[in-house]
């Protein structure tokens, strides 16, 4: 059962990746982000569902496993712990413009992940206040607000390039 719950902590493993397990998470949930886009054909709808099933799904576990996540690594939001990147992440790519094909996909995935990235690492009023809730809301609500931020960036960005 531990295994289980270090594995879903871990964001599938990304957290025991070398050098900076948040971007790692981060990646992580693009790639799954673009899997569902080329999985749905290119479908916003469908994609933003499975987009939104993913931040919802990572949140539930960062909460449910937060406790398990600071005992088993230690501290208050454990660099090991990556399931709040995927949730922050997906927050992050919900409802992008796309464009055509894949460079439109990509380019909108990559300004997203770069936005999250930056917002996660500066963390901008509230964020960082939100690290201060108890277990796994301490850990999960400051990357929720890195993702709003980081999806309202993407999309004014992706919406004035004309993408």
């Amino acid at each position: 059962m531990n295994s289980l719950r270090k594995l879903l902590v871990t964001g599938l493993g990304t957290g025991y990746l070398p050098i900076a397990p948040g971007t790692w998470g981060s990646l992580a949930a693009c790639l799954v982000f673009l899997a569902a886009a080329r999985g749905f054909s290119g479908s916003s709808a469908w994609t933003t569902g499975a987009t939104i099933a993913l931040a919802v799904l990572a949140s539930l576990g960062c909460v449910a496993l937060g406790p398990f996540a600071e005992r088993t690594f230690g501290g208050k939001d454990p660099s090991y712990c990556t399931c709040d990147e995927w949730a922050g992440q997906a927050i992050a790519l919900i409802a992008l413009p796309m464009g055509e094909g894949w460079a439109g996909l990509l380019i909108a995935t990559g300004a997203a992940f770069v936005a999250f990235r930056v917002f996660d690492i500066l963390k901008p009023p509230p964020a960082r206040q939100m690290e201060k809730l108890p277990h796994g809301w301490g850990i999960l609500a400051d990357d929720l607000v890195a993702g709003v931020y980081a999806n309202i960036t993407a999309q004014l960005a992706l919406r004035l390039a004309g993408i």
